[in-house]
């Protein structure tokens, strides 16, 4: 019998952070600011922006969501200058805390400079114990600052060489949007794990996560900063360097089945087409005689689409969410933790009462919320409940900067479909195959020049890079020393 981690109410994978940068706009802070809000998806518990003012640095870091704050037209009018960089952050581990708000910012030899990073930095913590053990000072417990001392020790002459030298001794995925005295610099990890976009508005450039926040503001998309590369932004235009061997893509796959909205477009693809893609592909894979399809929503909708159209089974909004409930609520007691779904999901009953159902979903993770939607179904009077998962079993944890549980929290990694199915209380259960899912993205599982490719490592163990911290006892000794404090590394 499957006894699996019931205080966990938020059964999703989190994306940790969302960048947004602007050079040289009489708005800088306000289109930021714009800019944050249509990423906010990527991160919820704190904003921040930092502008330059061809003077000084001035910078609004809060802790919340980006309207809680920056839709203030006074803190907005503190942050006077043409250019800007601003994050929203997801901690992965660890408490959430004001000092590790970012964009982090220093005085450095050369001038200021401020940097927000999307990402997570496999060997930081390696590279933080040398660092503090030759006389570095950390004023936060964020990997983002490890590159920031890294800069700041480097002996070359420009900044530029000095950043570069920064990047040459980190490994790991990082979408980084860095604000100097003169420049807006993006740069991108060389397997491309996480996106970044280049962006136009009226001669201004504007450089962030993904393509939504660049249609918040009215921009023309640009290009897609290439993996490896670091793009210079002056007064003289851009220039782009790549510093790096070339190496083969590998965007990360849950970009398209998760983290990204589904407006966006990354590398060439619409995000929103894909996620009916793996709706389609998936009724090919496991059809089912049913009555309704349902999606989990929001992220189920447009799979539970694309199934409907391709079994032509209706499609039904037959579980409503509320949009109002943030990531924490307080609960009348212990006891009433079970009805938490409730909080956020709330059936149809008209559309369920009597039918049998096929319920799409995005992802399973530890699986309590499956059990819940599942019940909910069951409580609305649906005969039969099938669930169906777009996207292969998450068997393995994610070290690029998506908050995934450790490997024995993963419901797939321990235990059969059979047995999940028996879990969450479903008549059947299947998920999209691994080649299905490469079909439904125009593709072929298998490396080569003519056939792009993805890093599916939660779904393979086929991680692109090395995990020194991961893999090294005496740093894991450490980390495990530092459990208690508000590490976030």
């Amino acid at each position: 019998m499957i006894n699996l981690y019931e205080n966990h109410e938020d059964d999703k994978l989190h994306e940790e952070c969302g960048v947004f940068g602007v050079y040289n706009h009489p708005d800088a802070a306000a289109l930021t600011a714009l800019g944050l809000h249509a990423l906010q998806h990527r991160g919820q518990e704190a904003a921040g922006i930092v502008t330059f003012d061809g003077d000084k640095f001035l910078s609004e870091k809060h802790l919340g969501l980006v309207s809680d704050h920056f839709s203030k037209p006074s803190v907005i009018n503190r942050l006077q200058g043409r250019n800007s960089v601003g994050h929203n952050r997801y901690s992965t581990t660890g408490g959430t805390v004001n000092r590790n708000i970012q964009p982090l910012f220093a005085d450095l030899w050369g001038g200021g400079f401020a940097i927000a990073h999307n990402g997570n930095i496999t060997n930081a913590l390696s590279l933080r114990y040398d660092l503090v053990k030759n006389g570095s000072i950390f004023q936060s417990t964020s990997d983002t600052e490890t590159i920031l001392q890294l800069v700041a020790r480097s002996s070359a002459d420009r900044t530029i060489k000095r950043f570069v030298d920064a990047l040459l001794q980190i490994e790991g995925a990082y979408a980084l949007v860095i604000l100097t005295n003169k420049k807006l610099i993006g740069a991108r990890d060389p397997y491309g794990i996480r996106p970044l976009v280049l962006g136009n508005l009226d001669g201004s450039y504007i450089l962030c996560s993904e393509t939504c926040a660049l249609d918040i503001i009215g921009a023309d998309f640009v290009r897609e900063i290439e993996p490896g590369e670091v793009i210079i932004i002056t007064e003289d235009g851009i220039e782009s360097i790549n510093p790096f061997s070339k190496t083969e893509k590998r965007l990360d796959l849950f970009e398209y089945i998760y983290f990204s909205r589904p407006d966006s477009v990354l590398d060439g693809k619409s995000v929103y087409d894909c996620r009916k893609s793996f709706g389609n592909v998936l009724a090919k894979e496991f059809p089912v005689d049913a009555d309704i399809v349902v999606p989990v929503p929001d992220s189920g909708v447009p799979a539970a689409l694309g199934y409907s159209e391709q079994s032509k089974i209706p499609f039904e909004l037959a579980i409503i969410r509320n949009h109002y409930v943030g990531r924490t609520f307080i609960q009348p007691s212990q006891s009433n933790r079970h009805s938490s779904v409730k909080l956020k999901h709330n059936p149809n009953k008209s559309s369920v009462d009597g039918k049998n159902i096929i319920l799409i979903d995005d992802s399973i993770v530890r699986g309590t919320t499956s059990v819940k939607i599942v019940q909910l179904m069951r409580d609305a009077g649906a005969k039969k409940v099938h669930m169906l998962i777009a996207s292969p079993p998450i068997k393995f944890p994610d070290f690029y900067g998506i908050d995934t549980p450790e490997t024995e929290q993963l419901l797939a990694a321990n235990h059969s479909v059979d047995d999940m199915c028996s879990f969450i209380g479903a008549d059947t259960l299947g998920f999209l195959s691994l080649d299905g899912l490469y079909k439904a993205m125009g593709c072929k599982k298998g490396r080569n020049n003519n056939n792009p490719q993805f890093t599916d490592h939660c779904f393979t163990g086929d991680y692109p890079t090395d995990l020194k911290d991961y893999k090294d006892e005496k740093i894991q000794e450490q980390l495990s020393l530092l459990s208690d404090s508000d590490i976030d590394i």
